[in-house]
């Protein structure tokens, strides 16, 4: 029986031997894969299954902690999981499923599945309510597969990571640019009335990224004014806001290598003044942002260094009561951070104590962006009315961590 797979279509490797080790390890004895019309994503992915198969019956897929992998699959579809090792029974009816399901995992009680308590990480949480039910019913205890997720989905490899400093080094020099690009045309009022805006500089962002082979699928974010109390905000050239001396100015920029499916990304976020020094207010800002980001580096390269296990929730903590003891703590509205992989919000550790409870390992080999923010929303005449975001990414490995890029320490003067 092979141990490693890779599906021709999907181009993931399937490693068996690595799954049943991990299992072991955890204690658990088997992982239950289970979709149906595409519920669980994760599971084609961690198997190296075709995402765009057509599949409109329900199938299982375990994998014991020792011993064979076994599939059951509909008659109609009875060659859906062909690709994978194992034995293989089929079913038509619903009775039939379940003595089927009963048979598959017998002798075997505690069970990973792509579940969540209380949906606490919402991220994994794949399997329905039903689906938990009958097997508890079995006597079966289904228990959360979050951390082995984040083990075969967010580890890169040293030629992945490689991809994310490539785009690190054309992202930072095409940021740094753009800000002398906006300086530029605030002053001379190049291609709008008395300034450029944001939607000409997003599109300037773009066209720089096109050039050295980057994907950034969409975006990048450029906000002035109020519109950087907006953390997600996005610009049309219908909407787009002037970008003028004496205008505070966000951007939000991420990238990957093109055509590559392998590619990492690389995600910042950096602010600045037009024509003018920062406001006393805008320096307590982004002071008390950037101190909060380090908070969060240091913490995380502290744990590494040391040896010690950090989950995603103390990441943020970090960063969020410092911000709290600052006084700012109701404007600091989302997560410090998300792990960053072949999709620019990978399956891994976020940095989240407040969206969600990440009690899931910051693991060796992973990427993630740390970046805190605050947002005071007001009108377009209200001094006080702006964002402050600070994002870095960082790389763990074993005994180090490193952010990746350029850091910014004060506002960028334009």
């Amino acid at each position: 029986m092979p141990n490693v797979v890779t599906d021709t279509q999907s181009q993931t490797r399937f490693d068996l031997s690595a799954i049943q080790q991990a299992l072991r390890e955890n204690k658990i004895d088997g992982w239950l894969f289970y979709d149906h019309h595409h519920r669980d994503p994760l599971a084609y992915s961690i198997l190296g299954l075709d995402p765009n198969a057509h599949v409109t019956r329900r199938w299982f897929y375990f994998i014991p902690a020792n011993g064979e992998p076994k599939k059951l699959v509909h008659r109609i579809e009875a060659g859906r999981l062909d690709s994978l090792p194992g034995t293989k029974s089929v079913y038509s009816s619903w009775q039939e499923l379940e003595a089927q399901i009963e048979a598959l995992l017998a002798g075997q009680t505690k069970l990973a599945m792509q579940y969540s308590p209380r949906n606490a990480i919402m991220y994994v949480s794949m399997v329905d309510a039903g689906t938990i039910e009958l097997l508890r019913s079995l006597g079966k205890e289904i228990v959360s597969s979050a951390d082995l997720v984040s083990h075969f989905e967010a580890v890169l490899t040293d030629a992945q990571l490689a991809t994310h400093y490539v785009a690190q080094r054309h992202i930072d020099e095409i940021l740094a640019a753009a800000w002398n690009e906006i300086g530029t045309r605030a002053r001379s009022g190049g291609g709008h009335s008395n300034g450029t805006d944001e939607h000409t500089m997003v599109q300037y962002l773009q066209e720089a990224m096109a050039r050295v082979g980057l994907d950034w699928e969409h975006g990048p974010n450029v906000s002035a004014g109020p519109n950087s109390a907006d953390s997600h905000y996005e610009s049309t050239a219908a909407s787009s806001r002037p970008i003028r001396n004496g205008d505070f100015v966000l951007i939000d920029i991420w990238a990957k290598l093109k055509d590559d499916p392998t590619a990492v990304w690389y995600d910042i976020t950096w602010t600045g003044v037009v024509g003018r020094e920062p406001t006393e207010r805008e320096h307590l800002i982004f002071n008390t942002v950037r101190d909060a980001r380090d908070a969060s580096i240091k913490v995380v390269q502290d744990a590494f260094a040391a040896n010690q296990p950090i989950a995603g929730w103390q990441a943020d903590d970090a960063s969020r009561n410092l911000i709290r003891k600052a006084g700012f703590g109701e404007w600091f509205t989302h997560r410090t951070g998300h792990n960053i992989g072949t999709v620019l919000h990978g399956n891994g550790a976020n940095l989240d104590n407040l969206e969600t409870h990440d009690e899931r390992l910051i693991l060796p080999n992973t990427c993630f962006s740390v970046e805190p923010g605050l947002y005071f929303p007001g009108r377009a005449s209200d001094p006080n009315a702006f964002g402050i975001r600070s994002e870095v990414d960082m790389i763990a490995r074993r005994g180090k961590a490193a952010v990746t890029g350029r850091i910014q320490t004060e506002l960028v003067r334009i």
